[in-house]
């Protein structure tokens, strides 16, 4: 076997993903098949941490538009990633990878706390660790959650898996003569408003050093070639 990359990786997952084919809610073969592209990184020795998005249950900021206080929307979009997160968990584990959820919101029922130390513990056993709830406050995108949470376990990158092949410069799905980015700077990303990830993860990556890794999720095998050195969607560096 090839050796990875990387010892250590955050994935960050659209919630949407998580729908299959569905505009809505959890597909539990579409986790499945998640699961698994998974576990074929993990089995090759790499640390992961894996932060899901809410996309396919509730948007917090969505609803704030419609009436909804802010505040209150971006609460239950934790909550909604929780429910992915235990989702997640339930599909890896039936395949036998051992996993934990830790949660920045409480609710010690089904996930332990979100604490520093003890995420980098279950990382070093070789555990996959999911993390739930977001920052924890409102205001704050599960992608800059992503970011915050890869800077504090030291992963050397975020792959940010979604449901098209990279960074174009127009919408891909609307414009099929769309440009494609093999790597782009973290300013050329800001200047262009090419909501790759919001600014303040843009950002917050760009102070760390921190590469973002843009792909495809649904494509088989992809993560894995990631990991082992494939020049596979856009690289987004300094």
């Amino acid at each position: 076997m090839a050796n990875p990359v990387y010892k250590r990786v955050l994935l960050k997952l659209s919630g949407e993903v998580l729908a299959g084919a569905k505009d809505f809610g959890i597909d539990p073969k579409r986790a499945s098949i998640l699961a698994h592209e998974i576990k074929n990184v993990h089995d090759c020795g790499i640390n992961i941490g894996i932060v899901i998005g809410a996309g396919n249950i509730f948007r917090g900021i969505n609803s704030a538009n419609q009436g909804m206080d802010r505040v209150t929307g971006d609460y239950l979009g934790m909550l909604a990633t929780i429910m992915n997160s235990i989702t997640m968990q339930d599909a890896l584990e039936k395949i036998g990878c051992e996993t934990r959820t830790l949660s920045a919101l409480s609710v010690t029922k089904i996930a332990e706390p979100y604490i520093r130390r003890r995420a980098i513990r279950h990382l070093e056993k070789g555990r996959i660790v999911i993390i739930a709830g977001g920052t924890g406050n409102p205001y704050f995108s599960t992608d800059t959650a992503a970011v915050l949470r890869a800077t504090e376990l030291g992963a050397e990158i975020v792959l940010k898996g979604t449901k098209v092949d990279g960074i174009f410069d127009m919408d891909p799905v609307k414009h099929p003569g769309a440009k494609k980015f093999d790597q782009i700077s973290y300013q050329e990303v800001l200047y262009k408003n090419l909501r790759v990830m919001d600014m303040t993860a843009i950002t917050l990556c760009r102070e760390n050093s921190l590469p973002i890794l843009v792909f495809n999720i649904n494509t088989t095998g992809d993560l894995k070639k990631i990991v082992l050195g494939g020049n596979i969607g856009t690289l987004v560096t300094e």
